[in-house]
């Protein structure tokens, strides 16, 4: 992985959900597209939850988005559910119901993280272990031996209200891993308690991150995340893109921020 001082974040704030949602997937668009122009290719990580889907779904209704050579996207996912392959709560299920199955994706570029009915069992250390194999070997395919994950353009992310970004939450042990690029999560407070997640190392290799929050119940959680400086306590605060890191909200996400810290 590149090691390298991490951008300061900037805010956009949009009138309400759907706009946000619509305006998101134009901006994703834009950037798949001169991804694409400068280098033949574009990679993703997508996040779950009540954000993450409502852009997809945006982005399968959006009418530039056959500017995008979707065959030429990779995509990965930044956490998930370690629950059975087709489970409804998986976000890999979800995204495929809002937008996979809308578009013409190569088979091979989509990355779903393993189910916990796959080849690893219930094993969540091994299917993570996988994972991040998968990983550095799409790194060593594009021509970065050495870097155990490949150059995601876009990475997103969902802002939980104990300001959790993917499975990595406020003083538990996967925030606090250094090493890996991807671990097991074990006794999440959050139901399902097993799931998969990148780490915090890994999320800071994207060129671009994105948090995505929405409502009133993400306002206190987007203004301590926005101030925080010490990621384990504040998860979202380690999340930081090597050239952007967006904070795109709704005004009711805004609602605590200090008129400074918009654009």
């Amino acid at each position: 992985m590149t090691a390298s001082e991490p951008a300061p974040p900037q805010v956009v704030v949009h009138p309400d959900t759907e706009r946000m949602a619509r305006a998101t997937a134009a901006r994703l668009i834009t950037s798949l597209v001169e991804a694409q122009t400068a280098r033949g290719e574009a990679s993703v990580v997508l996040t779950g939850g009540r954000n993450g889907n409502a852009l997809l779904a945006a982005l399968a209704q959006a009418p530039a988005r056959d500017g995008v050579d979707w065959s030429r996207v990779d995509l990965w996912w930044g956490d998930e559910r370690f629950l059975p392959d087709g489970d409804p709560d998986r976000n890999h299920t979800q995204a495929r119901r809002a937008f996979l199955d809308a578009v013409p994706l190569d088979p091979a570029r989509v990355h779903p993280m393993p189910a916990s009915d796959g080849p690893h069992g219930d094993d969540v250390e091994a299917a993570a272990g996988a994972y991040a194999a998968e990983l550095a070997a799409a790194a060593e395919r594009g021509g970065h031996p050495g870097d155990r994950v490949p150059p995601f353009d876009v990475l997103l992310l969902g802002l939980g209200p104990d300001t959790h970004v993917a499975s990595l939450f406020p003083d538990h042990p996967a925030v606090r891993e250094d090493g890996r690029t991807v671990v097991g999560v074990r006794n999440a407070p959050k139901p399902p308690p097993t799931r998969i997640s990148l780490t915090l190392p890994a999320l800071r290799t994207a060129r671009e991150v994105w948090l995505l929050a929405a409502g009133e119940d993400k306002a206190e959680a987007a203004a301590t995340a926005l101030a925080a400086t010490d990621p384990l306590r504040t998860p979202a605060a380690g999340a930081r893109g090597r050239s952007r890191t967006l904070w795109i909200l709704d005004e009711a996400a805004a609602a605590g921020l200090p008129a400074s810290a918009r654009d």
